[in-house]
């Protein structure tokens, strides 16, 4: 079965997917927008096993139950905050889709949504990241075993969607 890569507009809280991607900070202890949001629907059980992880550093990622959410598992990763890595800006954001599908694998996820990550407070020009998550897609697709049915893009803005879906279709 060929993976479905898609983009939706909507709340990625919503999903009805195995597990959604958190654009987490790196204490993984919640904070605002999407991280604010993902905490917020999945009730104070997933504040207290973020507690037992140790924190994430930038382009990581880890897994967690979903609790109150539809999807069984959130996996988190901590984008970089654009002009403050050194130049490592795309290489690290790269690294957080690489990790995430990782993840997804190794706990049997066969659909998965993920929010643009670092393009809100961490500043990352959409255009680019849009090109950098759905290329990672992409290639994690033509390595991988298949596991994969579906991979949707959740973006919260018509401008945003906009992006993802052009970035989709080229």
């Amino acid at each position: 079965m060929k993976c479905k890569i898609e983009c939706t507009m909507g709340d990625i809280t919503k999903q009805e997917v195995d597990a959604i991607v958190n654009a987490a900070n790196s204490t993984l202890l919640g904070g605002g927008g999407v991280d604010g949001a993902i905490h917020r629907a999945a009730g104070g059980q997933l504040y207290e096993e973020c507690k037992t992880l140790g924190g994430c550093a930038t382009g990581e990622a880890k897994i967690t139950k979903g609790y109150n959410l539809p999807a069984k598992f959130v996996i988190h990763t901590v984008g970089p905050v654009y002009g403050e890595e050194g130049g490592k800006e795309r290489v690290l954001l790269e690294s957080c889709y690489r990790n995430s599908f990782e993840l997804a694998l190794a706990n049997g996820v066969r659909s998965i949504a993920f929010p643009a990550i670092s393009t809100g407070a961490f500043r990352f020009p959409k255009e680019e990241a849009a090109e950098i998550a759905v290329r990672a897609a992409k290639k994690y697709l033509e390595g991988s075993s298949g596991a994969l049915e579906k991979i949707i893009f959740v973006s919260f803005d018509s401008v945003t969607y906009d992006i993802y879906n052009k970035a989709i279709r080229q």
